[in-house]
């Protein structure tokens, strides 16, 4: 697919266009909206973790309406096979009569793949997904198939019903550029979402771009120049989630065991751009960094035993360490 260009203030446009459309359909979540569409423009995979009955499938169907994309669902189970999800080679009949392997694809080759309750699968299922979601492409008898571009996956897990549930492996984490949590709604919002879905009228949604758009507003996006003393602050930010470091804080030496890799600052400073541009700006700012700093790094800073005992919160270490972190060097 190859992208067209796009100007900041038709970026800016069309993004407040999606999340229009979208919140006609989700109600609240506007954070969540907002940087589960971030991580669409960036075409990076995002992590969604929230209690059943929040709209996270509906919002990641929602979003591929809205953005003409091909979407596909795949429900995660125990008994999943890397088969089931990136396809594998069957044994056809040719016209002539002879017999030869043709492949079949899988539910993965899409734009936009909701993988559903991600953590039930095993591990060998989740090294499948690991390559599909690094390389974008699949490798199957020794031939490897390229994804069509954009290709993003929005998974969801259920963080209270563990049981049959595998913990995905750090490095397979480590590839959503975000973490979101969804929070039930307030009173004012349920009496909306009940309004909503219990009458005979449904919200009508439109079509507002498509997966040419996506490519050019990512493009545009790696474009968007960051402040020095904007990366820089990143930088310090990332070292010091490492309790071994000077500039950590005393809970982040008491409870965390490891701290952020380098990815965690790539997603800070893409979100921030992606951030910047939807503000209708074409610079950097520190409050751009900050709107994506927990999504970027709760799901890269790994508690010890002292933190997971104590039930101590990763987003609240991050804002201590954002508050104790001076803005210049």
């Amino acid at each position: 697919m190859i992208a067209a260009t796009i100007s900041p203030q038709r970026f800016h446009e069309l993004a407040h266009q999606i999340e229009s459309e979208v919140s006609k359909v989700i109600v609240g979540q506007h954070d969540i909206i907002r940087q589960t569409l971030i991580s669409i423009v960036l075409g990076r995979h995002t992590l969604l973790e929230g209690v059943p009955g929040l709209g996270k499938t509906l919002l990641i169907r929602t979003l591929a309406q809205v953005l003409r994309l091909q979407f596909n669902r795949i429900q995660f189970t125990p008994d999943l096979m890397p088969s089931d999800i990136v396809g594998t080679d069957i044994l056809t009949e040719t016209a002539a009569g002879k017999r030869e392997f043709r492949f079949q694809a899988g539910p993965i080759f899409a734009n936009l793949v909701l993988a559903d309750e991600i953590n039930r699968a095993t591990p060998k299922t989740q090294s499948a997904m690991l390559e599909v979601m690094q390389e974008k492409s699949v490798t199957v008898g020794g031939t490897t198939y390229a994804l069509e571009l954009p290709f993003f996956v929005l998974a969801t897990q259920n963080p209270i019903e563990q049981e049959g549930t595998y913990p995905l492996p750090e490095a397979q984490l480590d590839r959503f550029i975000f973490k979101l949590n969804l929070n039930p709604p307030s009173a004012s919002e349920l009496v909306t979402i009940i309004e909503r879905t219990t009458a005979t009228d449904t919200p009508s949604i439109r079509a507002v771009a498509d997966g040419t758009e996506l490519i050019a507003m990512n493009e545009l996006v790696l474009g968007v120049p960051v402040p020095t003393h904007v990366v820089e602050y990143v930088a310090r930010l990332i070292v010091a989630t490492h309790p071994n470091q000077s500039g950590s804080t005393p809970n982040i030496k008491q409870f965390v065991r490891y701290g952020a890799s380098p990815r965690g600052a790539q997603a800070i400073i893409l979100g921030a751009k992606a951030t910047a541009l939807i503000e209708g700006r074409y610079n950097v700012s520190f409050e751009d960094v900050l709107s994506v700093m927990k999504p970027a790094l709760r799901h890269r800073m790994l508690l010890n035993f002292d933190g997971m005992a104590e039930g101590v919160a990763v987003d609240t270490l991050i804002e201590e360490l954002a508050n104790s972190l001076p803005k210049n060097s």
